[in-house]
């Protein structure tokens, strides 16, 4: 292991130089005071249409979904989500509990439940696209590969420094979304209770394992399963780094995996076959809050199983096709 970690370093600094970490931080810091000026326009609108009161918000939200029900130009697949939302609001109201507390600490956990599918996944391919064929079209890989060093320990040495880069872009979007929102909100909000454990059965939402956690372990659980995806996404953009010889080629693939799992997601409801593309499965976070899974028979076990054998073939392909392909040419 010794003889790995200077060319982790290398790959690290390697990465630093490209200084698309630094861009990946600067679109954050960019992006986020957006929407959490767009957040906090809205919540003032709602304070003033409800006199500050969130069960006239939330009874509201409720009457608006229930009247959607008999509607004939909304979807059955629709309907079923807007009960089951319909549910879990009535149980939030009924224990006097506020979903939407207007705080640095829930707007964090929002955005980051928002960006687990497309957004961070996007920000993880900044890095990871191109992190072999990156190397392959400037060159630099055969200098590399000249060295006494085995094929395979290069290879592992650009894999753990994607893992530590993976982890601090995860770490980042989270600090940054929670210290900027936190000048708009406040910095309070970590022990405010959240309702988790809601199993779907069809359109009913069973509350018989709902329980409360302080937000502040609901968003570690959260933060896990995001690091989890995210690492996910890096070993399958890594395989395809290791097979595309282009960067630009590398990117695209990847882009329109993430944007073609967007829509599947929304879509698939009736081919079940979809269940099993990694794609459909990037929402863990879903499971915590109690949606609806986006086809039947999907769970957090089961979407956590497809993840972890797409992650482990990613990474068997590719040090298969690195230690046995003629890289140089």
């Amino acid at each position: 292991m010794s003889s790995v970690l200077p060319l982790i370093q290398n790959e690290c600094i390697k990465i630093i130089k490209k200084k698309r970490f630094y861009v990946i931080l600067l679109i954050l810091l960019i992006l986020v005071p957006m929407f959490t000026y767009a957040q906090m326009r809205s919540s003032e609108h709602s304070r003033k249409n409800f006199n500050g009161d969130w069960r006239l918000e939330v009874q509201q939200q409720i009457t608006d979904n229930e009247n959607s029900l008999g509607s004939n130009r909304i979807p059955e697949e629709w309907k079923k989500y807007r009960l089951i939302f319909v549910q879990q609001l009535q149980y939030y109201l009924d224990n006097d509990v506020n979903p939407k507390e207007p705080n640095g600490v829930t707007f964090t956990r929002e955005f980051m439940n928002n960006s687990i599918s497309l957004f961070i996944p996007l920000l993880i391919m900044a890095v990871a696209s191109d992190i072999v064929s990156g190397e392959r079209t400037s060159g630099t890989i055969k200098m590399l590969l000249t060295r006494p060093v085995k094929r395979w320990k290069v290879l592992l040495s650009k894999l753990i420094a994607l893992i530590m880069f993976v982890s601090l872009i995860v770490v980042s979007t989270f600090l940054i979304s929670y210290l900027v929102s936190g000048l708009f909100f406040g910095y309070k909000g970590f022990n405010l209770p959240v309702f988790t454990g809601f199993q779907i059965q069809g359109s009913d939402v069973d509350m018989s394992a709902v329980h409360a956690v302080p937000q502040w372990l609901y968003i570690v659980m959260q933060c896990g399963l995001i690091w989890f995806v995210s690492v996910t996404v890096a070993m399958l953009a890594f395989m395809v780094s290791v097979l595309v010889k282009s960067t630009a080629a590398s990117i695209v693939v990847m882009m329109a995996a993430l944007i073609a799992g967007t829509i599947l997601t929304n879509m698939a409801s009736a081919w079940t076959s979809a269940k099993y593309f990694f794609m459909v499965n990037l929402q863990l976070t879903n499971y915590l809050s109690g949606s609806p899974a986006p086809i039947e028979g999907m769970n957090l076990n089961f979407s956590l199983m497809v993840l972890g054998i797409w992650a482990v073939a990613s990474i068997i392909v590719s040090f298969t096709v690195f230690t046995k392909r003629d890289i140089l040419n």
